[in-house]
């Protein structure tokens, strides 16, 4: 069950991860990012009743906080990365340096002890995820400022996966939720700086943008919950790898529902990601 929580938690991601970067260039990416954590907050009170959970601990929930810290700088970062960068630089050096830091972590500071087919996982699951995300300009386009923001927003998605995996099953996903509120607190300041005139893309967020910006949230919350409930039966060197697959998303609704041809790169990434896939849940 663990494995396939995890890959539904990608799919979910990849969704979410697509929209709100769509979204991030219509809009002012900081004010992208706060509607969607707050649509993320909504949804996980809404959640959180109908998950068993005990009476949760402090420290759980001060996991789910760090976590949240995490998501809201790694998002922040993300978008505006996407608004002045290409995708295929932006998503690529985001999401495997938001995957080494937690398996590394994972493995010198949780014990975890993957198994060598699950170690042969992970080395195919990180070019595959660079080749998946390619475009016809091999990243060219991207600027040395949308890079550095990859950089940054993959430090902050490695916490926020790090950080989350840590909060005891007792705690249900209430850590989930206090890692909103605190994703909201560490967007606002952020937000008004990049809501000052002279600010590179110091727009705000149109009224008929935010439904669309609070649903992005609401599924980047629920892809968190679906890999929180995948750390409780699996390794978390295993499932942030498999959570991490989620740059083959746009790729895979670009070839089946926008008509977009697969080229050679992009289909040795996606046969590259099957085969991590399959190492890492036989592993």
């Amino acid at each position: 069950m663990g494995p396939l929580l995890a890959l539904a938690s990608a799919v979910v991601y990849g969704v979410a991860d697509v929209w709100g970067g769509l979204l991030s260039r219509r809009a002012g990416f900081a004010s992208v990012a706060l509607a969607g954590q707050l649509g993320g907050l909504a949804l996980t009170l809404l959640a959180a009743p109908f998950v068993p959970a005990a009476d949760p601990a402090v420290p759980d929930l001060a996991w789910g906080a760090l976590s949240g810290v995490g998501t809201g700088l790694g998002m922040v970062f993300l978008y505006r990365g996407l608004s002045r960068g290409s995708m295929s630089v932006v998503v690529p050096v985001s999401a495997v340096n938001g995957l080494a830091l937690p398996v590394l972590a994972g493995v010198v500071l949780l014990g975890d002890r993957p198994s060598p087919l699950a170690w042969l996982g992970v080395a195919t699951a990180v070019p595959a995820l660079w080749l998946v995300s390619r475009d016809r300009a091999g990243g060219g386009a991207g600027t040395s400022a949308a890079t550095a923001d990859a950089l940054v927003a993959g430090l902050g998605i490695g916490v926020q996966y790090l950080a989350l995996a840590q909060a005891g099953a007792e705690a249900g996903i209430w850590p989930v939720v206090t890692g909103r509120c605190a994703a909201v607190l560490a967007i606002l300041p952020l937000l008004r700086t990049a809501s000052r005139p002279d600010a590179e893309n110091g727009r705000g967020l149109p009224p008929r943008l935010m439904p669309s910006a609070a649903l992005t949230g609401g599924l980047a919350a629920l892809a968190l919950i679906l890999y929180l409930l995948a750390t409780r039966s699996q390794l978390v060197a295993v499932a942030v790898v498999l959570s991490s697959l989620y740059p083959a998303i746009p790729v895979i609704l670009g070839v089946t529902l926008l008509g977009e041809r697969l080229r050679r790169a992009q289909a040795a990434g996606l046969a590259g990601v099957v085969a991590a896939i399959a190492l890492l849940t036989a592993g």
